[in-house]
C-alpha cells in the first residue's frame, strides 16, 4: 500500500527547515506532528524523600534540556542559590547552549560532550575528584549508571522529572499510514490510550534498538528501522521506503 499520511509521535518541529518538512513535499505525503508522552516535574517534596542536598555537589551533568529546566527549578523551590563555581558537564553543544538561560555562559565552567554519554564520560573522568549530581528522569538509560561506576566516581542520580502518557482520545478515529516511534514509552502510550489497537495496513517505524525490541514485544511488526548505516535519521528511513511503496 502506498504512503499518503505519516504519524511522527514528537512535538512539531520549532524551525522551518526541518527534514520532515522537505521530506513531506518530496514524497508529496503530509505528515503530522504529536507527542505520546511529555514530562512533568516532581513536586519538590518527593525530591526531598529522595534525601538529596545539593549543598553537598561541586558538579552536575546534564543529559539534557529537560534535565536543565528541572535542576534549575528544584533549585529555586529549594531556595538554593547554586553556586558561581559550579561545574557543569553537558552531553551536547545544543544542551550546553540550552544552559546559557540560566547562567552567564562565560563565566562558568562548563564542559561539554560531543554528542553520546559514553563521549561525555572521558571529560567526566578527568574531574574524578568532583562530587556529581545527576538530574534525570524516572526513566534512565541503563548506560548511564553503567558507564559512571566503571570509572568509579562520586555521583548521585536525582529524579526531579518524569515521562507521563499523554492524552490522545482525539485520534481514536484517525487512521495513518505510517506511526512513527522513537522509544518504548511511545508504544506504551499507544497501547494505554488505544488497549484494543490493531495494526491491519498501518506501517511502524522505529528508532533505536529499544524501540524496535518494544515494537515487537507489543506484537506488532516494525515495517521501518532507523538508524542504519544507510539511512542514520528515520527521515531518510521514511524517504527510503516511501520511494519503493510508492513505486507500485
Amino acid at each position: 500500500m502506498k504512503v499518503k499520511t505519516i504519524l511522527v509521535s514528537q512535538p512539531p518541529p520549532k524551525t522551518e527547515t526541518s527534514p520532515y518538512f522537505d521530506l513531506s513535499d518530496k514524497q508529496k505525503v503530509k505528515i503530522d506532528f504529536r507527542s505520546f508522552i511529555h514530562v512533568e516535574g516532581i513536586e519538590v517534596k518527593e525530591v526531598r524523600s529522595q534525601k538529596i542536598d545539593l549543598n553537598n555537589f561541586t558538579a552536575i551533568i546534564l543529559t539534557s534540556r529537560n534535565a536543565v529546566d528541572h535542576f534549575f527549578r528544584i533549585a529555586e523551590e529549594m531556595r538554593f542559590k547554586v553556586p558561581d563555581d559550579m561545574k557543569y558537564f553537558c552531553q551536547s553543544e545544543a544542551v550546553a547552549y540550552y544552559l546559557q538561560k540560566y547562567v552567564v555562559y562565560r563565566k562558568r565552567k562548563i564542559y561539554v560532550g560531543l554528542r553520546t554519554f559514553p563521549e561525555l564520560i572521558k571529560l567526566i573522568k578527568k574531574h574524578k575528584s568532583e562530587k556529581f549530581l545527576l538530574p534525570s528522569s524516572d526513566k534512565l538509560k541503563s548506560l548511564i549508571p553503567e558507564e559512571l561506576n566503571k570509572i568509579e566516581v562520586t555521583w548521585t542520580r536525582a529524579d526531579l522529572y518524569k515521562t507521563v502518557v499523554s492524552d490522545l482520545s482525539d485520534l481514536e478515529n484517525v487512521v495513518y499510514d505510517v506511526l512513527v516511534f522513537f522509544s518504548p514509552s511511545g508504544i506504551e502510550s499507544l497501547f494505554k490510550n488505544f488497549p484494543n489497537f490493531e495494526q491491519k495496513e498501518t506501517r511502524i517505524a522505529a528508532f533505536g534498538n529499544s524501540t524496535v525490541a518494544a515494537v515487537t514485544a507489543a506484537g506488532l511488526k516494525c515495517d521501518i528501522v532507523a538508524p542504519s548505516p544507510e539511512t542514520p535519521s528515520m527521515t531518510m528511513a521514511l524517504d527510503k521506503y516511501i520511494k519503493v511503496v510508492n513505486k507500485k
